[in-house]
């Protein structure tokens, strides 16, 4: 294929690729879009269950995600608020409980202590820049000491470790042991706080998207036409006087300027030269999150009908959290849930075993009703190659203070985008919009 001359190459065509390559488009330059996958969107996958049109990736749209909320009103796609009428279950140290509210009813040490450890943790995050956490006070401390170790010294009882760590394996998908307490604090800082990262109402599990999620990737990517190539794996970017060589298996493309939109441990498996030595570290060093996507259906919400509003925390159960995805018009009863942190690891690449395990699950927690299902689908993401991983990158303890601010520095004509790069919401597709249009602004600049 015939090399092109371009003002840019995006490299990624999840949401902060696209959002890029709008930007860029906007501004009259001239831009190719390259993706390994055979689709749009990266983490977020469209999907079907029991003939209903589901999210197998990314699906909520959070309080404070304006430009995702804009995205979705241009977009023609409503959003719809996330089902929470009646009970939650919580089921830990062996028992079962309905509540409602954000703190489950544990043992009233274990409520004291979850209290105090909420407090503590909006005090501490206020140290955080959620831009830079490496400029934090005392980041290298923070830094070394890894989140089971400030838990084990704040949390006296058993029953609020074991909350915390179902909670904060929700959010992140990796045990406490192997995030430092500075990528914990900023990810709280840059998402509003740990109330918001694990609620519903007025929390990051607001609304999801009428159509799925995926809808508003294929929305950003439809007016790209040629200038995206899927398919097509990118191997090698190197650069020299001119610019940047983007090489794929459907050719090469020669650009002023390249932003890779991936997260760091994917970018790296790409032969780039030359990049800076942290950059290479970055990679190495921020591994993907462990989770799978489990989806349930059944002939009817059967659980509403119980007062309940389909959402459990378990500290037993296979997969945890669990939610209500049904349709508004509630003609199916739609059970999603996630296999996360070290369990995902265990269940990856069994699907039939995992399938059984999970439906077992919900039986033991939602009754025999539960028992009988009329589909099922998952997506297990660590079997995934293009992601390898979800939902993010996550700094391991030592990382951000002495690495971080490789996460947005140029390499010369290579930008980086991708949500572990968002100054705000990192993690969420909101961080990665935001991403893109920040990456897409400094190849403006150079270009200028």
């Amino acid at each position: 294929m015939k090399e092109s001359a371009l003002d840019a190459v995006v490299v990624g065509a999840g949401f902060a690729g696209l959002a890029a390559a709008r930007r860029l488009r906007e501004a009259g330059k001239r831009v190719q879009v390259v993706d390994a996958r055979e689709r749009v969107g990266g983490r977020v996958m469209r999907g079907s269950l029991a003939g209903q049109t589901i999210d197998l990736g990314g699906q909520w749209v959070g309080v404070g995600h304006d430009r995702l909320t804009a995205l979705a009103k241009e977009a023609g796609r409503a959003l719809k608020p996330q089902y929470v009428e009646g009970d939650k279950l919580l089921a830990i140290g062996g028992r079962q409980k309905r509540y409602r509210g954000l703190i489950p009813p544990v043992s009233p040490g274990a409520i004291a202590g979850m209290g105090w450890v909420l407090w503590r943790l909006r005090r501490l995050q206020q140290r955080v820049p959620g831009d830079a956490p490496w400029q934090a006070a005392q980041a290298e401390a923070l830094d070394a000491c890894t989140l089971a170790q400030w838990r084990d010294r704040n949390l006296p009882t058993a029953d609020g470790r074991a909350l915390f760590d179902i909670a904060t394996r929700a959010v992140l998908c990796v045990e406490a042991d192997q995030i430092s307490m500075l990528a914990f604090l900023h990810y709280l800082a840059a998402n509003g706080d740990f109330e918001t990262l694990t609620s519903t109402v007025q929390g990051a599990q607001a609304a999801t998207v009428e159509g799925g999620m995926h809808a508003l990737a294929s929305h950003l990517a439809e007016p790209l036409g040629a200038d995206l190539r899927l398919n097509a794996p990118v191997t090698a970017i190197a650069q020299d006087s001119d610019g940047v060589a983007v090489h794929s298996t459907d050719g090469t493309l020669r650009a002023r300027r390249a932003i890779v939109a991936m997260a760091p441990a994917l970018a790296g498996r790409i032969a780039m030269a030359p990049v800076s030595a942290a950059r290479e570290q970055l990679a190495q060093r921020m591994p993907m999150g462990s989770v799978i996507k489990c989806q349930v259906a059944y002939a009817q919400p059967f659980w509403r009908a119980q007062g309940l509003s389909g959402e459990l925390v378990s500290q037993s159960a296979v997969f945890s959290p669990v939610f209500d995805n049904s349709p508004a018009d509630g003609s199916v009863g739609l059970l999603v849930g996630f296999i996360d942190g070290a369990e995902a690891v265990q269940w990856s690449g069994r699907p039939e075993a995992r399938k059984r395990a999970v439906i077992d699950s919900l039986v033991a927690h939602f009754g025999a009703q539960a028992a009988q299902p009329i589909d099922y689908v998952d997506q297990d993401w660590i079997a995934d190659p293009w992601s390898r991983g979800c939902y993010t990158g996550v700094p391991t303890p030592g990382t951000l203070s002495r690495l971080g601010p490789a996460l947005r520095e140029p390499c010369d004509a290579i930008h980086w985008a991708g949500t572990e790069t968002a100054e705000a919401w990192c993690g969420y597709i909101e961080g990665a919009l935001l991403s893109g249009e920040r990456a897409a602004g400094e190849v403006l600049e150079a270009l200028a």
